[in-house]
Order: structure tokens, then C-alpha cells, then sequence
């Protein structure tokens, strides 16, 4: 009887722990379903961004943007979805032999989502938050302060050169420099 009231609370922390990590985490732990938006998200990304550098070196550089999203939440309602994802876009060129980074934004979004009868999804909306002030207050709106708390963290740019570099049939130690 004394080892369930020594144990009892040791395994309700860690129950309350786990439940809270996964709350705190935010998703639905559906991979199949993030591995079925992300493409229709990223491709909305690269389509949406804007050019940092000015017409006349974009045709020289050959730049565009390579973009990748990170779940934060997923939720699903029959042929709908709601995505809020932290996702980042950097602008990439080319330069004897060498990557340009041109540009580059880490912003969280929220993002709707339909499937079609084809069961492909399209992005119908993109919400982001303001520039400057209120910019803290949305993303706490949007995702709660938890997850709120991990966003804009260290972005890592690594995936994006890689498929830069790919893309521009360059080594893979290609140095990357500034536009």
C-alpha cells in the first residue's frame, strides 16, 4: 500500500507531462494528412513571396524562392482543413558557381485548406500577422501561448540550400553568399 502512495503521484506527473507535451505540441499526430497538405501549402508559399532583388538581377542571378512550412497544428473537418504552420521562404540566385542569398522571411500562417473529389487539397485562405505592432497578440490569438512561445525560433536554412543548389546543379559544398 506505501509503494501506490509513492508511485501514484511519480506516474500522475508524468501523465499530466505527456498530456501536457502533447496539448502544448498542437497537432494532430496525422502524418498522412500533413504529408497530403504540405505540397498545396509550400507550392502556395513559393507562389505568394515576393522578389527582394530588383528585376534587372533576378534574370541574372536566375532567383526564385524555395519555401518549407513547419506544422504547428493541424485539424481536420471533413473536406477541410485548418493549418497553422510557422513556415519560411528564402530567395536564392546563382552566381559563378556559387548561391546567392537574395531574401529571405520567417512568418507563422494560418492556412485553410479544401480537398477536392480528386482528394488533392488547395489552399482557400492565408492568414498572417502584422507587421510590427500587434504581430505578438495574433500569433497568441491564432495558436495559443504555447505554441506561440515556439515560433520564429532559429530557422534553419539548411533543406532550402540544398534543394537550391539542386535546383541550380551545383555542388553540394557550393559556398553560399549575399546577393
Amino acid at each position: 500500500m506505501s509503494s501506490v502512495r509513492v508511485w501514484g503521484p511519480g506516474v500522475g506527473a508524468v501523465v499530466v507531462l505527456v498530456a501536457t507535451g502533447a496539448w502544448a505540441r498542437g497537432t494532430t499526430g496525422d502524418t498522412g494528412l500533413w504529408d497530403a497538405v504540405r505540397p498545396a501549402i509550400e507550392a502556395r508559399l513559393v507562389a505568394d513571396a515576393r522578389w527582394d532583388v530588383p528585376d534587372a538581377e533576378l534574370s541574372e542571378l536566375r532567383a526564385r524562392w524555395f519555401c518549407q512550412a513547419r506544422e504547428v497544428f493541424l485539424r481536420e473537418d471533413g473536406n477541410r482543413v485548418r493549418a497553422g504552420v510557422d513556415t519560411l521562404c528564402m530567395e536564392y540566385g546563382v552566381r559563378d558557381g556559387a548561391l546567392q542569398e537574395c531574401g529571405g522571411a520567417q512568418v507563422p500562417k494560418v492556412i485553410r485548406l479544401e480537398r477536392d473529389t480528386a482528394g488533392s487539397y488547395r489552399v482557400v485562405s492565408l492568414e498572417e500577422p502584422p507587421d510590427g505592432a500587434g504581430h505578438g497578440a495574433w500569433e497568441k490569438a491564432h495558436f495559443g501561448a504555447l505554441a506561440a512561445s515556439r515560433l520564429d525560433g532559429d530557422a534553419d536554412t539548411d533543406a532550402l540550400e540544398t534543394a537550391a543548389r539542386d535546383h541550380f546543379e551545383l555542388s553540394a559544398d557550393a559556398p553560399v553568399g549575399d546577393c
